[in-house]
């Protein structure tokens, strides 16, 4: 599995996600576990602090951006605008990463599910190469990837307004489909 020596700063991260090549669509479809590369961005550990999973790529046009384990140890999928106004503000306060905040937000988890799918993966050029972007329905976020190996892939997360990109990883959870597939 892909891994990621000594990265401590937004720089040596951008050096090594620059450094990686491109996926395509198909490639990213499927279940993903993720977390976070540390950088020192507000955001860092913060999403793993709230339970977070990873994300589900039913198809380029159903994709779950914020999928996250739930109080009962079972999955949901979270609507994203309902997180947006916390990700705005977390360059300007800290983001909260107890255990009993995770445990609270745990327990709002059902007022913020959702069934539907809340982004869509498209090509995209970004810092000089094309590669799989989702992007979010309702919010100003893209989330580029790149590839580590066959089942990990570096991704960025390109927030406008935000004032430094956040950097995750994403595992793939069993085989990559060989096609579309859904999830129920």
């Amino acid at each position: 599995m892909g891994s990621l020596p000594a990265i401590t700063t937004t720089e040596q991260a951008f050096a090594r996600f620059d450094g990686l090549p491109p996926v395509e669509i198909p490639f990213m479809l499927g279940a993903w576990t993720g977390e976070s590369v540390p950088t020192g961005h507000p955001l860092d550990g913060a999403l793993e602090a709230f339970h977070w999973h990873g994300k589900r790529f039913d198809s380029a046009e159903a994709v779950h951006p914020l999928v996250f384990t739930t109080l009962g140890g079972g999955l949901t999928c979270l609507e994203p605008r309902t997180l947006g106004p916390g990700l705005r503000l977390s360059d300007r306060f800290p983001v909260p990463k107890s255990a009993l905040a995770g445990r609270l937000f745990q327990l709002v988890m059902p007022l913020l599910s959702t069934a539907h799918s809340s982004a869509r993966l498209r090509m995209t050029d970004y810092r000089g190469v094309v590669s799989a972007t989702m992007q979010y329905d309702h919010l100003p976020i893209n989330d580029v990837f790149r590839r580590l190996d066959e089942d990990s892939v570096l991704g960025v997360m390109d927030f406008k307004g935000m004032e430094t990109p956040f950097f995750f990883l994403l595992r793939r959870e069993g085989p990559a489909p060989s096609h579309s597939v859904t999830i129920p």
